[in-house]
């Protein structure tokens, strides 16, 4: 396989998709955040200073993933239909950290185009989890961002992708 953002002189290029046909292109993404016990706790509560953390990461995350074409290079602009990021309280996981309790954030990202929709995905993730750090971090500085995958594609040339569960 080669690479397509390369021109045939190893130039970075953003790939030409005038040619392809517009189909349905869906994409998530799921990373998770390791926070302490406490952090957590008031994250559940609502209790953090800077208000409710959730719900102000799920809207970073719906504007990180509108932003994606800025932040990446080669990124193409696309006419999202749907940017979702929603939260799932996991908290002790026996793999882990045991001082540790997590957060899983899940972005899904939707769009009628050329070309897929997985970094929009992955920055509203990413995003989502960072915006958690920045609300917390008074109260703990240790947090982790860990396991930000591609979950699932939809869509495009390359067919569907699933990501097989370990």
């Amino acid at each position: 396989m080669e690479f397509t953002h390369f021109d045939g002189n190893g130039n970075a290029v953003m790939v030409d998709v005038g040619e392809k046909k517009v189909t349905r292109r869906e994409a998530v993404a799921q990373g998770e955040i390791g926070v302490s016990k406490e952090c957590y706790r008031m994250i559940q509560e609502g209790s953090m200073k800077k208000g409710d953390v959730l719900s102000v990461a799920r809207i970073a995350g719906i504007m990180g993933a509108k932003k994606t074409s800025e932040l990446i290079p080669l990124c193409h602009v696309l006419a999202l239909t749907k940017v979702a990021v929603d939260f799932e309280m996991i908290g002790v996981r026996p793999d882990r950290n045991p001082d540790k309790r997590y957060i899983r954030a899940v972005c899904t990202v939707r769009c009628e185009g050329k070309t897929g929709v997985e970094m929009e995905a992955l920055t509203g993730v990413n995003v989502a989890l960072l915006t958690v750090y920045d609300m917390c971090k008074a109260v703990d500085k240790s947090m982790e961002m860990t396991d930000i995958v591609l979950r699932q594609k939809k869509g495009g040339a390359s067919g569907n992708y699933e990501r097989a569960e370990n």
